[in-house]
Parts: C-alpha cells; sequence; structure tokens
C-alpha cells in the first residue's frame, strides 16, 4: 500500500494539474486532479470571479504536492460564456480547450443523474484521457481569434433583425385582421391606414390606431438599420479588406451564391477554419449521415445536424438557387439525373445531398481556384 508521502512523490513526477470548469451563471464548479485514480478536488466560486480561480488552482498546487510553476491543463463546455474566458486562461499560461457539449460520453439509462458535481467529475476524466493521447474521447471546439469572431456580429445582427422585422409585420397584420382589414405593411402603411373603414364604414378606434403606429415606428426602425448594416456588406464585399472578407467576395463571384450566403460561411467557416478532408466539410455543417447497424437491423437515421445550424440551413436554400442559376453544372447534372424522375418528397431528400456536394465543392474551389465542374462566373 502506497503511502502519502509516495503518492506525493508520484505526482511531483507528474507535474501537470488537470482542472475542469462546470460553468454556470450563478457558480463555477471547479475539479482537479493529477491522474485517473486520484481523489478529485472540488470547489465552488462565484461565475466569473478570476481572482478566486487562480487561487484555487495555487492551493490545488499545494494539495496535490505539485511546484508553484507546474503545468496546468484545463477543460470547460462550450456555451454561453463564449470564449473570453478561455483567452484569459491562455493568457495566464495555462492550457486549455474548450468541449463540445455534444460530443462528452454519458450513460445510456433512461434516466441518468445529472448534477454539476458529476459533470464536473466526468469532463476531469475526460480531460485526463484526452491528455494522454486518447484523441477519440471527445471533439475540441476551435477557438477564433477576436478578430474572426467580431466578424460574425454583422450577419448574426442581421438575422435578429429579419425576424423582428417578420414578427413586427405578423403582429401588424393580425391586428388589422382582427377588424377584418387587410392591408400591406410597406412605407405607405400609415398614409393607408387613416383611409381604412370597417365593415360598418366605421373608423378605426383610436387605441387601435395608436398601438398599430407605435408598432410601425418599431417596424421603420428595424427597416433602416437592416439597410445600414447591408450597404455596409456590400462596400466589404466590393472592397474587401480582411481575409474572411476576401474568402466572401470570391464565393460571391459565383452564379448563383448572393450577398448573404456568400458573407455568411466565409464568416462561419471557410473565413478562418482549416479542414482537410471532405468530411470534415461535411460534419462542420452536420450535413453527415448517420447510420445506425447492429447485428441484422441497419437503418439509416438521416443526416447528423450536429455542426453549424446556420450554415447548414443556408446551404440546403442555395442547393434549390444552385438548380436554377448553374443548370449546366456538374452537380446539377447529377441532381436531375438521380432525383430527377422521382417524386417531390425524394426531391427533399435529394436536395440535402446536392448541399453537401455543392459545399464540399465550394471549399475545393476557394482551396483551388478552380471552380466546381461546369458552373459560371458572374460578368
Amino acid at each position: 500500500m502506497q503511502t502519502t508521502a509516495t503518492q506525493r512523490q508520484a505526482y511531483r513526477e507528474e507535474e501537470v494539474l488537470y482542472l475542469a470548469l462546470e460553468l454556470s451563471n450563478a457558480s463555477w464548479k471547479l475539479g482537479s486532479g493529477v491522474r485517473h485514480g486520484s481523489k478529485v478536488r472540488e470547489q465552488t466560486i462565484r461565475s466569473g470571479d478570476l481572482v478566486s480561480l487562480h487561487r484555487e488552482i495555487a492551493r490545488a498546487k499545494q494539495r496535490f504536492g505539485l511546484s508553484a510553476t507546474a503545468r496546468v491543463v484545463s477543460c470547460y463546455e462550450a456555451g454561453r460564456d463564449g470564449f473570453w474566458l478561455d483567452r484569459h486562461l491562455q493568457e495566464a499560461g495555462i492550457e486549455n480547450l474548450i468541449v463540445d457539449p455534444a460530443s462528452v460520453k454519458v450513460p445510456r439509462r433512461r434516466r441518468r443523474a445529472k448534477t454539476d458535481r458529476l459533470d464536473v467529475r466526468t469532463l476531469l476524466g475526460e480531460l485526463i484521457r484526452f491528455s494522454r493521447g486518447e484523441r477519440n474521447v471527445w471533439s475540441v471546439v476551435r477557438v477564433p481569434s477576436v478578430q474572426e469572431e467580431d466578424q460574425r456580429q454583422l450577419h448574426r445582427e442581421l438575422e435578429v433583425l429579419k425576424r423582428e422585422r417578420i414578427r413586427h409585420t405578423n403582429r401588424m397584420t393580425s391586428l388589422l385582421i382582427t377588424q377584418g382589414v387587410r392591408v400591406k405593411i410597406s412605407r405607405r402603411f400609415l398614409a393607408e391606414l387613416s383611409e381604412v373603414r370597417l365593415w360598418d364604414h366605421s373608423s378605426l378606434s383610436a387605441g387601435l390606431v395608436a398601438r398599430l403606429e407605435r408598432e410601425y415606428a418599431r417596424w421603420e426602425v428595424t427597416c433602416q438599420q437592416i439597410q445600414v448594416l447591408e450597404k455596409l456588406r456590400r462596400e466589404q464585399l466590393r472592397e474587401p479588406a480582411t481575409a474572411s472578407e476576401k474568402v466572401a467576395s470570391r464565393l460571391y463571384r459565383l452564379r448563383g451564391i448572393g450577398e448573404n450566403y456568400a458573407w455568411l460561411a466565409a464568416m462561419e467557416a471557410f473565413g478562418w477554419r482549416r479542414f482537410q478532408n471532405r468530411r470534415q466539410v461535411g460534419a462542420m455543417a452536420g450535413l453527415t449521415p448517420t447510420p445506425f447497424a447492429s447485428g441484422d437491423l441497419q437503418r439509416d437515421q438521416g443526416i447528423g445536424k450536429d455542426g453549424n445550424r446556420r450554415l447548414r440551413a443556408a446551404t440546403v436554400e442555395i442547393a434549390w438557387g444552385w438548380l436554377r442559376f448553374q443548370p449546366d453544372s456538374q452537380l446539377s447534372h447529377w441532381f436531375r439525373q438521380r432525383y430527377g424522375p422521382g417524386s417531390s418528397r425524394s426531391r427533399r431528400v435529394g436536395i440535402v445531398a446536392l448541399a453537401r456536394k455543392l459545399l464540399i465543392a465550394l471549399w475545393r474551389y476557394l482551396e483551388t481556384g478552380v471552380p466546381p465542374a461546369g458552373a459560371v462566373l458572374k460578368i
């Protein structure tokens, strides 16, 4: 049986402190250890308290008999806290990993116990395994630089604003329909509103008119902000300055690729990520198949949908446009030969396959500079 002194000597030889963080809005759960089988040190600190975080790291080193300069390897799951903590830890000399939560293995029981204490212990154990060379333990998130992360704000804000515009439009339309009135929401809405008459030729009530005017004011502000952002994006596509903007400009040169998709594909994926093969490209967008085979049972579960949902949805949408604007391309010929004679359902299934092929073709176009076979550029 090993004595405490013998264990501490082994810890000193290791000289690595492993730290797992379970982050929440109110508090952070810390779990630290040095190897499998060693006792886990658990502490809870206030959320965002970096002073307490470094104090607990120093105490953990003392607890496991490590020197003050011992190497620290940490991890936490990707989520609401984003990447700022990773940048701070890296700046402090701590090797940190951000883990995809969906890739962390969990028990397959019908009901599994879940607490912050259990989660941090699971993360710590997987971190030690990963650091010892078991690369299939989980998936590690690629952390963008501050500039790369900042460039994603424009199209994501546009996405939010367009949803807000739809909500305002639907609300005004619904309020009018309750009175039996149908008016198109446009720049002339207020002028047309004053001329609206109900079924008995009376005017709209004063309270409803006031509410519609306030709702229209919010709709108008939203439209103005959308116009400003779209103009800014158009200017940056015309005169690209950063590497991501240059990627977006190259994508926009292809017929069938508009401003929205070119910008989104560059800022979410191709402008800052590096892919080794086509499988990584498909997996990044969640467009890879998910087979299920056990004994005699074989079933296709469809695409994984575990990648970038924005890029996946936009690529499927742009695949329909590709058939229209690039009819002579090799991808369009492939789709018509395989899914053209089929039903509308088979075409909807086939468009997802086309979207994956198109995404890979765009990646190769950006890597080699050669457009997809049969595709043409804008004049």
